[in-house]
C-alpha cells in the first residue's frame, strides 16, 4: 500500500510503494546535520507528486549524490544515488532515499534503525 510523505510546507509531495520496514541514520556530515532517518527504494517504487520545480539540490564533493530539499522551506526531502550496499557505488542499480521523518501517518519508532558511519567511511 503507498505511503506518502511532505516537506513542512507541503510544497514537496512524495509517495512511495510501501512503508520502510527498517531505516538508516547515517553518521556523515551531512545526514547528521539533517537529521534524517533514510528509508531506501528504488526509482520505480518512489513518485514525486509535485511540480519538480519546487525541489533544489545540492550536490557534495564527487558529487554522485543528488541531495533534494523543499525550495519552500527546506526539509530535506530524498536523494539520488547509486546503491552503495557493496561499499561502492553500483550505478546501474539507483537508490532513492527518503527522509522517513517524513512520512505521513506512519510510525517511525516501530522500525528498526541501522546505523551507517559514514562519518568514516565516505
Amino acid at each position: 500500500m503507498p505511503i506518502k510523505g511532505s516537506c513542512h510546507c507541503g510544497n514537496t509531495q512524495f509517495e512511495v510503494s510501501e512503508a520502510p520496514s527498517g531505516v538508516t541514520r547515517c553518521t556523515c556530515s551531512l545526514c547528521s546535520k539533517r537529521g534524517a532517518l533514510w528509508a531506501y527504494y528504488t526509482p520505480a517504487q518512489f513518485r514525486l507528486t509535485t511540480l519538480v520545480e519546487n525541489v533544489a539540490t545540492y550536490q557534495w564533493q564527487s558529487r554522485t549524490v543528488k541531495h533534494h530539499f523543499c525550495a519552500g522551506c527546506g526539509c530535506g526531502t530524498y536523494s539520488e544515488s547509486p546503491d552503495w550496499s557493496t561499499g561502492k557505488p553500483d550505478f546501474d542499480n539507483p537508490r532513492v532515499g527518503i527522509n522517513s521523518r517524513l512520512l505521513d501517518d506512519f510510525d517511525l519508532d516501530a522500525v528498526p534503525v541501522t546505523v551507517i558511519d559514514g562519518k568514516n567511511l565516505w
